[in-house]
């Protein structure tokens, strides 16, 4: 769904003959390609602090690290999501929580009021594929219960809920640019937040060197030993010219997506999977809901044959809990005495099985997902909205269904 060009060919030539690929050592004068990428992302998304990142995962572990997530603390995770969502939580002791998704395939807010407990520190939710989570009901409960939401967004650079940019919402948000999101720069990841204490303890948290750095007398943070989670200025060349793309990108999909949607209008043989924000969403798919598993297999071969874009979200391997090995076999560390999952009570407590989540199994098996194509013109919009309506008859008929 991205774009890349010309425009990053020229900003990584531009750096290589400057002969400085280090992130750190610009002044106010002068600052760092990395500077001003954190600074024009923080503006352009409305947050006070960003902080880039070599990945997305670790964008998340920064993100909970900042947030002052400590070992034994237990973090919801939805069970439809890329699996590092949960491994972030692993990774720095914590215990996720599986917790259900909705007909929309995003976190459920009644589930999420269900697990919340006397250990829960946070809230993670997810906005998949380009969705947004329904944030309200979710902030509210995270407000009396008096836990955190830290945002995974890095499916959702640019998206918005009710106007604000997802990210931006919770104590923290969690970006991805890596080969398969709307911005990319191979692989990179930022981490977002207007809290100062949580974007201190995340810097401490991304860079081994932080004792050293011209600006390590401002911390009001004592320092403690973090890891090397550093971007570089190669990817931030590129990533500057990437965010100026985005909106563009955003409104293309968006349109595309809509349009798609008024070309199939009131389908008879399968519904729209409900979004919490069509106005803000990324638009990079269209969750299709079919009466059973059955008919989702049947729709999905019927559009391999007419080279339709369509997925399962059931069979995408380690989006879904029940695939994520490292809960299930209960190995959360390379060595016990690290693993949250065999030294804290939360850890102990919590079960992890293939059936966890019955309601997230069920909405996943039912569901397909149609990718959208960016430079999609008005003849294949018409020609992809009469094969999905193919496919939906397909699946739709007795033989298909058995």
């Amino acid at each position: 769904m991205y774009e890349i060009g010309e425009e990053e060919i020229e900003a990584l030539a531009r750096l290589i003959r400057g002969k400085k690929l280090f992130r750190f050592g610009g002044t106010p004068e002068k600052p760092t390609e990395t500077d001003l990428f954190e600074r024009e992302l923080g503006t352009h998304l409305g947050a006070k602090h960003t902080l880039a990142v070599n990945s997305g995962t670790s964008a998340l572990i920064c993100a909970l690290v900042g947030a002052g997530v400590e070992p034994g603390d237990e973090v919801l995770v939805p069970g439809y999501t890329f699996m590092a969502t949960a491994l972030a939580v692993l990774n720095i002791g914590a215990v996720p929580v599986l917790t259900e998704v909705d007909a929309g395939l995003m976190l459920d807010p009644l589930d999420v009021a269900r697990k919340i407990g006397p250990r829960t520190k946070a809230i993670v939710p997810v906005h998949m594929m380009g969705h947004v989570a329904d944030l309200e009901p979710i902030l509210k409960i995270a407000k009396e219960r008096n836990v955190m939401v830290i945002e995974d967004a890095c499916q959702c650079v640019g998206g918005s809920y009710r106007g604000k940019r997802t990210g931006t919402w919770g104590r923290a948000g969690a970006y991805s640019f890596n080969f398969y999101k709307i911005l990319t720069c191979g692989e990179g990841g930022a981490m977002v937040t207007s809290d100062e204490t949580v974007w201190q303890r995340a810097r401490i948290q991304h860079d081994t060197g932080t004792a050293w750095r011209d600006d390590a007398p401002e911390l009001k943070v004592p320092v403690f030993a973090g890891e090397n989670y550093r971007f570089d200025e190669m990817r931030a060349a590129v990533m500057r010219v990437q965010l100026k793309r985005l909106e563009g990108i955003l409104n293309r999909l968006r349109a595309r997506n809509h349009g798609l949607r008024e070309r199939l209008g009131q389908p008879a043989t399968f519904e729209f999977a409900p979004v919490h924000d069509l106005a803000g969403f990324a638009g990079t798919a269209m969750f299709l809901r079919l009466e059973n598993r059955a008919q989702a297999q049947a729709f999905a071969a019927e559009a391999g044959k007419r080279q339709l874009s369509a997925g399962l979200p059931y069979d995408s391997g380690r989006h879904v809990y029940s695939n994520w090995e490292p809960l299930i076999k209960r190995r959360g560390a390379f060595h016990p005495a690290r693993d949250p999952l065999a030294t804290t009570e939360a850890g102990k407590a919590q079960a992890y099985t293939v059936d966890a989540l019955p309601r997230t199994l069920e909405h996943l098996a039912r569901t397909v997902s149609i990718g959208i194509g960016l430079d999609w013109n008005e003849q294949q919009l018409d020609e992809a909205a009469e094969k999905i309506k193919l496919c939906g008859k397909h699946a739709a008929a007795p033989v298909a269904a058995q």
